[in-house]
């Protein structure tokens, strides 16, 4: 069975619409990209998509009461949503600097979540 994808590449500003032809759930052909980037992106999103995740973490004893956060690299996009959740549950205490880790090994991803911001303490 024949399927064709279309995709709007993120890798870079130009934006190329990608599409992608699949047979029998493989990747048999990629066009439209103009650079070797959007075939890059379009093979991931297929086979391993993966995202960076950004949210909030409370900060306890500090000038604000949460800091903002993210993965320090992209984890697997299946496990957004857990990873949100196990963030949830996570409170640190002022200072917080930027690179701080605020949660090692997110979702067992060998991925941290680090400070994006600094919160002095109060």
């Amino acid at each position: 069975m024949t399927e064709v994808k279309e995709f709007t590449c993120i890798r870079c500003p130009l934006g190329c619409n990608v599409r992608a032809t699949l047979e029998d759930g493989k990747i048999t052909e990629i066009t439209g990209n103009t650079c070797p980037r959007g075939a890059d992106y379009v093979t991931k999103e297929l086979t391993d998509p993966r995202r960076i995740v950004t949210s909030l973490v409370k900060v306890s004893g500090g000038e604000l009461p949460v800091v903002s956060v993210k993965t320090a690299a992209d984890i697997p996009k299946g496990d957004m949503q857990r990873c949100v959740q196990e963030l949830k549950a996570v409170e640190v205490k002022a200072p917080v600097r930027i690179g701080d880790v605020v949660l090692a090994n997110v979702c067992g991803s060998g991925v941290d979540v680090v400070a994006t911001s600094n919160v002095a303490a109060v």
